[in-house]
């Protein structure tokens, strides 16, 4: 994975608490983690509607990679948590939105909760990219 290491941040409140950044870029790996629904605002965005909350995720995602010189296109495996894994569906199509002609390796799982209650899916996305930025 090389030498070099470098953290993205989003600029949430919860990254110093916590102890983690948006994203991890290793060499020719970048890992973003498990992205939330949040608006730049703090709220949640799309209560209750899977489909939007799936897109804000991967929204954020997306930035997290491009900050990190990487891009959708570069993803190799991706994770969809949800609350309800029965409204897969509504997740997929957002996935699918982005992924169709990657095709990155995918996860969809159930999970309990989220730190929010409002939150009904997170996304993880892991990349494999060519030398980091100089």
């Amino acid at each position: 994975m090389g030498d070099v290491r470098e953290t993205v941040s989003s600029g949430s409140p919860l990254e110093p608490r916590i102890g983690f950044s948006r994203a991890v870029r290793a060499g020719t790996y970048v890992a973003v983690a498990g992205t939330a629904p949040i608006g730049d605002d703090g709220a949640t965005v799309g209560p209750g509607d899977v489909y939007v909350q799936t897109v804000r995720c991967l929204d954020i995602a997306e930035r997290a990679l491009a900050d990190a010189g990487a891009s959708l296109e570069d993803v190799v495996r991706t994770r969809v948590m949800m609350t309800d894994v029965t409204q897969w569906k509504e997740a997929a199509r957002a996935h699918g939105e982005r992924f169709a002609s990657i095709r990155p390796a995918t996860t969809f799982v159930e999970v309990s909760r989220f730190i929010d209650a409002d939150w009904l899916v997170e996304v993880e996305v892991d990349a494999v990219t060519g030398p980091p930025p100089a």
